[in-house]
């Protein structure tokens, strides 16, 4: 192994990364959890922190991928369905959060959720 490491994906709290580990290494996907005894420790800076951080080694990357897509949860809207992009249809999206200029850095959870669309990229509100 070569050591370098590729960040699959973010969780806020460290309970909800846990099925997505197992189900990781269940496959024979060594998983490393960036910042979860920092946020076991102190949950509510988990949206200063960036949350839990999911990684694998970068050879494993293409296979997690792939595996992390087929179980992943996508964003819902008000009514509890999955969201669906307006460009393309999909029901792929997730929460999007820019993080531009110095007041959403230090207070990121003052800026207004958005969605990104996994499929063609667009990001809507």
């Amino acid at each position: 192994m070569t050591g370098k490491f590729y960040t699959l994906a973010s969780f806020e709290y460290p309970a909800d990364v846990q099925i997505v580990k197992s189900k990781l290494e269940s496959e024979g996907i060594s998983v490393f959890l960036r910042d979860e005894n920092t946020l076991n420790s102190d949950p509510i800076i988990s949206n200063a922190i960036g949350g839990v951080k999911l990684q694998v080694y970068t050879e494993d990357k293409d296979k997690a991928i792939s595996i992390y897509d087929e179980i992943r949860a996508y964003a819902l809207d008000e009514e509890g369905n999955v969201r669906v992009c307006p460009n393309c249809r999909a029901q792929r999206s997730e929460v999007f959060y820019k993080r531009q200029g110095l007041l959403h850095k230090l207070f990121p959870f003052l800026e207004k959720r958005k969605y990104k669309c996994l499929n063609c990229g667009m990001i809507t509100n």
